[in-house]
């Protein structure tokens, strides 16, 4: 029998609870600890309907990790699509993934810990989409560097994995509580990660 109009909410809603009930989940005790009946629980439905979405616990990691990059590759897109320089470009990059934690810093903490630091498991699973943000950043700096803006000795491949690496460690530092989380220091992080990166690349005279 085909879903109705008033089927469908209903059917986003409840996959979406799942989803929010996981990241709170995941955040307080680890994704290895969480079981799937943690995530049901605390999304208040039935232990069977998390596997009438997800077939996995893993499935519903993967997703989570899917939809937070999807969002940050096609505010990449966007960026490169426009005419600013590459500094703005770079600072636009990554203010958005900062904001991203001052926003939701429950998911960003359990993306940090649980993918992009796990290389054997969920990282190694989704190598091919964190390589696409490595490869935007390291477009920008070939333009850069074409345009006479950058210095051209230095490898744009190597500048995309620095430019995450900096800011992975930023968001790290909000994670295990090393820095305040203020909206001054979010806003002071973009501009040194923008300025450690881009002091090293812009051409001197």
């Amino acid at each position: 029998m085909p879903e109705t109009e008033t089927q469908r909410p209903a059917v986003i809603d409840k996959r979406r609870a799942i989803l929010d009930a996981a990241v709170r989940v995941f955040a307080r005790q680890g994704y290895h600890a969480t079981r799937v009946s943690d995530i049901a629980d605390e999304a208040g439905v039935a232990y069977g309907l998390v596997y009438h979405y997800f077939r996995s616990k893993e499935a519903v990691m993967n997703e989570l990790f899917s939809e937070r990059w999807s969002l940050l590759l096609a505010a990449g897109k966007q960026v490169m699509a426009n005419e600013d320089p590459p500094r703005k470009k770079l600072s636009a990059i990554a203010g958005f993934i900062i904001d991203s934690y001052r926003h939701d810093p429950e998911l960003m903490k359990v993306i940090i810990i649980e993918v992009t630091r796990a290389a054997n498991s969920f990282g190694r699973t989704h190598l091919p989409e964190i390589r696409q943000a490595y490869d935007q950043v390291a477009r920008i700096v070939a333009d850069g560097q074409r345009d006479g803006v950058f210095r051209a000795d230095i490898d744009p491949d190597f500048v995309g994995m620095s430019f995450y690496g900096a800011i992975e460690q930023l968001l790290s530092g909000w994670v295990f509580e090393l820095m305040p989380a203020t909206d001054e220091v979010f806003e002071g992080a973009r501009e040194m990660v923008v300025e450690l990166i881009c002091g090293g690349l812009e051409r001197r005279g």
